[in-house]
């Protein structure tokens, strides 16, 4: 059953979020980037958020960020409706430690009858909410001051209590497949209330060949930790221990460099300034590739591993398998990207010409084109949102406004020690709760409408579904926090002519979209390759892993670009997506069907709306494609890939007619 045990946390990994003001007056915007570190489809036990060392900022003037005391209460998430107190927290996690031992109660009985089957889960989803619930407490108070020791210590114990959680019920999965899938199926008939468990029994058996003897199983779970580390070690090399030289500008100014800040620097008009930035966070990695390369190559490895020992050929197969995806989702969108290409060289050939370049390089891919982006207080910016989304009803606007300004879902703004990016986390029992470091950009808008597209993901499918299925894959994740991203984007749009407002809009629309569907695909590719060397038997080097990083964006990026191969080719090392098993390709269908889904939505045809809120409500009674499905889009054919390139030519269209 502990394929269930999931972090619903979704962390950005872009850039320390802070508001600086130069001399002259001007508010300098970040940039966000909507990817994601973890998600709902991850399946470790530890919990653990990246802590760092110090504050960053990159200030042209001065600029203070508040302690975490100082922050108002209105401000923050709503901790006291999970538990009043950390001390309420504190008895419930003892409370958990004595309940879990009675779960290895019901081991070997579970063949007495449907009734025993019925209890020995209810207790177990039952323990596992708890678990949840005391995790989202323990992971918000780390997240939003990572300083805090007390939080810290909570996280390491809520996750001593999964791994207990997993240790005592690894017995489940195998001794409900050895009932045999006719009993299981008719026990469901006789027993209603296992009704709520027949996708639950559907996976499983569905799974049956891969699931292994409980000692083959709990071993596999023994050594899960010690192999996902790697990513950790790379995250200290990354953001604590790696040197970046500091970046100069043109007016010789120094610039502190790191991976919190690396977007903001390089979104800036000064090109002296991103140039440089971008050219010491390139060499930093170059510096270290052999020891990240290495790093990687344990990575691919596990998965090759963990593959080969639950009895799949490849470790695409077992990751497809996972949320039931057939190989042609994958390869269809590999093929798709590929073949429309040349759409993104006439991007990148009008952004060149957009800003008065002779030669487009790497650094000049993030700054934006808008000259007066515009400034939006929190408050104004949840009204956008909620403009934006009441295509989708107005009790589902509602739902938003009442959970941004009068629940507390949102941690809004910077303080120190809070974690620098955005994520939203809950779980049933909980609110959908969101940490961001909102600045009063357009990015910011859209970052906070991605991540309630999470968040409402989460409200509807845990006010529909029993707890059981109630979690969802990263396949469809992504689908709903860039469809949220569309529909307030269409809005925008429409809500102001202005062509430098109409500009900003475009900036942040392609900030997005070249992250999920462009940066994503490439590296899915590159995924694919150094999967297969090694399932081929042939060593991951750094030479190699940077020659066919660089050769796939060249052709990705076309003649518009000029490729500094080493310092593009390293951008491998600085993704640690890459360190879980078919991750990132994951981030492309789901702007894809986002966009796709979006267009019908926006028109105004309410079946199409609500065929949407049904597949936000669907959770994981359904398979992922099924869900989509009923939303009206079907992964398993090339046409929303093709789609979602049409939304992305219009958008270029509509910059090319802005620029000229």
């Amino acid at each position: 059953m502990w394929d269930n045990i999931r972090k619903k946390a979704e962390f950005l990994s872009t850039i320390f979020l802070v508001k600086t003001i130069n001399e002259r007056g001007d508010v300098c915007h970040t940039d966000h980037a909507y990817d994601t570190i973890s998600c709902p489809s991850c399946r470790f036990v530890n919990f653990v958020f990246p802590s760092f060392g110090k504050d960053l900022t990159i200030s042209m003037a001065e600029h203070t960020i508040p302690s975490r005391s100082a922050v108002p209460m209105a401000d923050r998430w709503n901790a006291e409706s999970v538990f009043a107190t950390p001390a309420a927290w504190e008895v419930e996690r003892a409370a958990l430690e004595v309940a879990i031992p009675g779960l290895k109660d019901f081991q070997g009985t579970l063949a007495q009858g449907p009734e025993q089957l019925f209890t020995a889960l209810d207790i177990a989803f039952r323990l596992q909410q708890r678990a949840e619930i005391l995790l989202v407490y323990a992971a918000f108070a780390q997240a939003v001051d990572n300083a805090d020791n007390d939080a810290n210590a909570m996280v390491g114990q809520a996750g001593a209590i999964y791994g207990n959680l997993a240790a005592t019920s690894a017995f489940l999965r195998p001794e409900i497949l050895a009932l045999g899938h006719d009993r299981v199926h008719d026990w469901t008939h006789q027993d209603h209330r296992l009704g709520a468990y027949h996708q639950y029994f559907d996976d499983l058996f569905r799974q049956q060949a891969h699931v292994r003897s409980a000692e083959v199983e709990e071993i596999l779970g023994m050594v899960a930790e010690p192999l996902a580390s790697v990513q950790q070690t790379a995250n200290v090399l990354r953001d604590l221990e790696m040197p970046y030289r500091p970046a100069t500008d043109s007016n010789g100014t120094s610039y502190e460099v790191s991976g919190n800040n690396i977007d903001t620097l390089i979104e800036q008009g000064d090109r002296d300034l991103r140039k440089s930035a971008w050219e010491s966070y390139a060499d930093a990695h170059l510096a270290m590739k052999g020891t990240l390369a290495n790093n990687l190559a344990v990575a691919v490895k596990s998965d090759v591993f963990n593959a080969r020992a639950r009895n799949f050929a490849t470790a695409l197969e077992a990751a497809l398998f996972a949320n039931n995806i057939p190989r042609q989702v994958f390869d269809n969108l590999i093929a798709t990207f590929k073949a429309n290409l040349p759409t993104w060289h006439r991007y990148w050939a009008i952004r060149r010409r957009a800003l008065g370049l002779d030669e487009l390089h790497g650094y000049d891919t993030k700054v934006p084109l808008a000259r007066k982006p515009p400034v939006i207080p929190f408050e104004q910016g949840v009204e956008m949102i909620v403009n934006g989304v009441r295509v989708l009803g107005d009790d589902y606007a509602a739902i938003v406004r009442r959970g941004c300004l009068e629940e507390r879902w949102v941690d809004r703004y910077p303080n120190q020690g809070k974690f620098s990016n955005a994520f939203s986390y809950g779980t049933q029992g909980t609110y959908p709760f969101i940490l961001t470091n909102y600045d009063n950009s357009l990015n910011d808008v859209s970052t906070l409408a991605h991540e309630l597209g999470h968040s409402m993901h989460s409200y509807l499918t845990w006010h529909t579904q029993p707890f059981v299925t109630s979690n969802y894959s990263l396949f469809v994740a992504e689908v709903a926090s860039n469809f949220h991203q569309a529909i307030v984007r269409d809005a925008l749009f429409k809500s102001n002519p202005d062509p430098d407002f109409q500009l900003a809009v475009i900036d942040e629309a392609m900030n997005n979209i070249h992250r999920y569907f462009f940066i994503m695909p490439t590296l899915a590719r590159l995924e694919l390759d150094m999967h297969e060397r090694i399932e081929r038997g042939q060593g991951i080097t750094a030479d190699y892993l940077t020659g066919m990083t660089a050769d796939l964006f060249a052709e990705a990026y076309g003649d518009a670009l000029v490729m500094d191969r080493d310092r593009v080719g390293i951008t491998w090392s600085e993704f640690g997506h890459l360190y879980a098993n078919y991750y990132v390709y994951q981030y492309a269908t789901g702007i894809s069907a986002a966009n796709a889904l979006a267009v019908g939505v926006v028109s105004g045809d309410p079946e199409k709306a609500r065929a949407y809120r049904a597949f936000l409500s669907a959770g994981s009674s359904l398979y992922p494609l099924d869900a989509l499905k009923l939303a009206g889009v079907d992964m398993t054919t090339p046409e929303p890939v093709e789609r979602a390139f049409g939304v992305l030519a219009g958008l270029v269209d509509r910059l090319d007619q802005l620029t000229r």
